[in-house]
C-alpha cells in the first residue's frame, strides 16, 4: 500500500482557494479539481472538503449560494470573495518559496 504524502498545514485551504480562482464550482467538484491541480496525487474526501470549506467561509474567504446543477440537483456552490483572492495570491506566493 503507498503512503500517502504528508501536507503542510493550510495546503487544502490554499488548494481549494486555488480552485476557486478559476471559476466557481459545486463542492463535490473540486475534489476533482483538487485532484487535477496536484497532478493526481491528492485525492481529497468529502469529509475533509466541506470542513475546510466552512472554515473558509467563516474567514469570509469564499461566499456560498443554493444551485441548480446541469442534473437539475440543489447544490451549494462557492466563490472566492476579495479577501479570498487576496490571500489564494500571498498563500501561492509563499508556497513557491
Amino acid at each position: 500500500m503507498a503512503k500517502k504524502p504528508d501536507l503542510l498545514p493550510g495546503t487544502l485551504d490554499m488548494l481549494i482557494l486555488k480552485t476557486l480562482t478559476r471559476a466557481t464550482a459545486a463542492w463535490l467538484r473540486h475534489c476533482a479539481s483538487i485532484k487535477r491541480l496536484s497532478d493526481d496525487v491528492l485525492t481529497v474526501e468529502e469529509g475533509s472538503l466541506y470542513p475546510a470549506l466552512q472554515r473558509l467561509l467563516l474567514q469570509g474567504w469564499v461566499k456560498a449560494e443554493w444551485k441548480m446543477t446541469e442534473t437539475n440537483r440543489r447544490a451549494r456552490f462557492y466563490t472566492l470573495t476579495a479577501a479570498g483572492r487576496k490571500n489564494s495570491d500571498s498563500k501561492y506566493r509563499n508556497s513557491n518559496r
